[in-house]
Formats: C-alpha cells, sequence, structure tokens
C-alpha cells in the first residue's frame, strides 16, 4: 500500500519523527481554516501519488488567507500526470538550512534491509545514484539485530552531513528504522530531511510503502488501504482478494505464485504479445476462486485470450481441471482460453478438461507453445473486431449515401 504524504507524516509521528504541523482537507474553506489555526506562511500541497507535484504547481507558499485561499482552489481539482488532486495537505512553512534524503527497503539480494542516507536531498535520488554513486551511504542492517545507535552514528559520518544534524539525525534515523521494521513496510523515505537554521533536523516530506500482506498485524491499517487509488479492475480484483496489477495489453494472465504469474507476462513479451495483466491466484484454484479470476480478466474490455498457467504444487491437477470447469460454467466470456497444467496429479487434470476442449478452449503442454497460442489468438481475436468495426463503418456509410439519395 502506498501512502499519501499526509499519511507518511501521521505514520511517521506515530514513532516520534517530527514532522510540519498541519492537516489534510478537502474544501478550500478547511484549507483556509487549517492556515489560521496554525499560522502562516504555510506550504499548500497536493496530495497524489506521483512525483513532479513542484513542478505541475501543486506546491504553492501562502503568506495570507487570500493565498492560502487562491493556492487550495487552484490545486483541488488539478490533474497532476493524470492523478486528479482531491486532498490537500496543509502545513507550517519550514525554514531551511540543508537538505538531505534518508531511506530504509529490502536488499533482496543481500536478504538484508538497505539504509541510505546522503547529504544530496531534496533531488531524485536515483539522479544523485547517476551522477554522484559516493555522495550515498549505504548500511546494511541484520533484521535479527536491527539498527543500533553505534552504528547510526558511523552511517551519519559517512554520509557527511553537517555535525550540527548528527544528534537529530541519530535520532530520526533510529526511529525510522523502526517504523520500518515494527510497520511492516517495503519503504520508508523522506526527502528531504531538513536542518533547520536553529539546529533542528525533521522530516519534510514522506514516502511510505506498507506490506499489505501485513494488515492481519495491523487492523489500523484498513484506513490506509481505503484510499488506495485502483482502477475498477484492480478494485474488483482487490475485493476478491486476488493478487492483481492491471496493464495495458491484450492477454490475459492468470497464475498460480507470484513468480509464475511474473514468469507468465515475461513469456507472453517474449513471444511478441502484450500481457493485459498480472493476476497471482496464491495456492488454491478452486471454483470461486477461479470464476473470481475469470470474472476480473472479462472486465478489462482489451483482453482478447487468456492464459491459464498453472503448475500443481500442494494444489493437484484434478482439482485445479474441476475449478477450471465449474468457473467456466458460472462466468460467460467471449475471449478464447488457452490452459497449460502442470505438476502434481496434472494428467488427471488434463483428461478432466481434455472433453470440454475447442477452438474458444484449447490446451498446450508447455509454457511457452501455450503463450505463443494465446497470443496468436489474440491477434486473431483484434484482427476480427477491427474488421467488424470496418465492416459496420462502412454500411453506415453506405445507409447515410442512400439516405442522402433520397
Amino acid at each position: 500500500m502506498d501512502l499519501f504524504e499526509y499519511q507518511g507524516k501521521q505514520f511517521f509521528a506515530r514513532y516520534g519523527i517530527p514532522v510540519s504541523d498541519g492537516d489534510a482537507v478537502a474544501t478550500v474553506g478547511q484549507a483556509v481554516a487549517t492556515a489560521e489555526r496554525i499560522g502562516y506562511p504555510v506550504v499548500v500541497k497536493a496530495q497524489v501519488q506521483v512525483g513532479g507535484r513542484g513542478k505541475a504547481g501543486g506546491i504553492k507558499l501562502a503568506s495570507n488567507a487570500e493565498e492560502a485561499r487562491e493556492h487550495a482552489s487552484n490545486i483541488l481539482g488539478m490533474d497532476i500526470k493524470g492523478h486528479r488532486v482531491d486532498i490537500v495537505w496543509i502545513e507550517r512553512a519550514s525554514d531551511i538550512a540543508e537538505e538531505y534524503y534518508a531511506s530504509f527497503t529490502l536488499d533482496r539480494a543481500a536478504k538484508l534491509h538497505l539504509g541510505m542516507l546522503s547529504a544530496q536531498g531534496g533531488v531524485e535520488i536515483e539522479e544523485v545514484a547517476a551522477t554522484d554513486p559516493d555522495a550515498i551511504a549505504k548500511i546494511h542492517v541484520d533484521p535479527v539485530d536491527g539498527l543500533t545507535e553505534v552504528q547510526c552514528r558511523a552511517w551519519v559520518a559517512a554520509a557527511n552531513l553537517n555535525p550540527a544534524a548528527t544528534e537529530g539525525a541519530v535520532d530520526i534515523l533510529t526511529k525510522l528504522y523502526t517504523a520500518y521494521a515494527e510497520g511492516d513496510a517495503d519503504l520508508v523515505e523522506i526527502n528531504p530531511l531538513i536542518l533547520t537554521p536553529d539546529g533542528r533536523v525533521h522530516a519534510l516530506d514522506a514516502k511510505v510503502s506498507l506490506d499489505d500482506n501485513s494488515v492481519f498485524r495491523h487492523p489500523d491499517y484498513e484506513v490506509y488501504d481505503a484510499t488506495q487509488v485502483r482502477d475498477a479492475r484492480e478494485q474488483m480484483a482487490h475485493e476478491r482478494d486476488l493478487q492483481y496489477v492491471g496493464l495495458d495489453g491484450s492477454v490475459g494472465i492468470i497464475a498460480n505464485g507470484a513468480g509464475l504469474a511474473m514468469s507468465t507476462v515475461d513469456i507472453v513479451s517474449q513471444v511478441g504479445g502484450k500481457p493485459a495483466n498480472f493476476l497471482d491466484i496464491g495456492g488454491g484454484a478452486n471454483a470461486d476462486v477461479m470464476a473470481g479470476a475469470l470474472e476480473v480478466i472479462h472486465s478489462d474490455r482489451n483482453v482478447r485470450s487468456i492464459f491459464i498457467n498453472i503448475f500443481g504444487g500442494i494444489t493437484k491437477g484434478e482439482e485445479v481441471a474441476n475449478g477450471i470447469v465449474q468457473a467456466l460454467e458460472r462466468v460467460a466470456l467471449d475471449a478464447p482460453i488457452v490452459i497449460r497444467l502442470d505438476g502434481t496429479n496434472a494428467e488427471a487434470g488434463r483428461e478432466i478438461l481434455a472433453p470440454r476442449l475447442s477452438d474458444k478452449l484449447q490446451m498446450q503442454p508447455t509454457m511457452l507453445e501455450a503463450a505463443r497460442t494465446a497470443v496468436e489468438l489474440a491477434r486473431d481475436e483484434a484482427a476480427q473486431a477491427a474488421g467488424t468495426r470496418s465492416l459496420s463503418a462502412a454500411e453506415s456509410t453506405i445507409q447515410g449515401a442512400k439516405g442522402g439519395a433520397r
């Protein structure tokens, strides 16, 4: 779950990380009232989960009520890279002496947590990494041992922060790691982490991504889930507890297991197709799960074929096959389906599916052959649809000409 800035700051505040005083509001009147409460000057900040807000005019400084009203009026409803601004964050403006960057995420290759700290904050860290990689001090943290104060001080020293920021930075970084670990986050990032002229260090921005698989440990995360930005397909999948990511292709993908689903997306691309989605049904492939997956895929009008790629492990082949058969009886589909079924009891599963095979329901022995077939079917379906549209357009033209002749 990717949090909005205001949610990230609220999350940080739980762990004692100092953030600017402010409030998230949805109306111009609330924006002005908040600005009056916290005192001018204030910053009016668009709340969207995309970068480039400042360049798009989504971050403005207001010195009085008139300016706060004007900026809130202009920013609310603004479109920033396809994201509509429905909420603005009003916060007390901060005096800045220096800007830093700090984050924690997981280094999967090292199987350790990774901390990054730089004296060059306020810009894209990717740019810093590309132009001056030595400006980023990195630290690996064993999740068993955690981050000690001694390690943190050495890390701050390695990043060459202003000595005046050392104590504040050590305090915040220690708390940031706690927030990352205890909060089950995939990423916590402060950019910029600022040093004020009077020597205080605090978080001026917040980027937080939480592991949505940890919600059972954090019931209060439901408030974050409720504000997630999803398209209609993703919302439908979420309601069915399916791991789904919408893409812009024409081959719908259903697989059991995240690794297999990613491999399926890759192989469809490799054989010249365009995946319409990533959809992982997990270990279960019963009728309810499969029907839900097919409903989500079918809701995408760009889908021209569906590739069901199942490797049976704990879930047996005959159970998968029965789930597919029952699901097809419950969901009316237009797109042809290609199935690749392998693994535990795969032969028994294939025997169940065999009597039902047709031009609309095909089965292939390998993942590669199934991908190629699904891509070919998608192209055929797209060509047929284009021909139908062209014929309809021609008929309309002819009918219009006849009407004019009359």
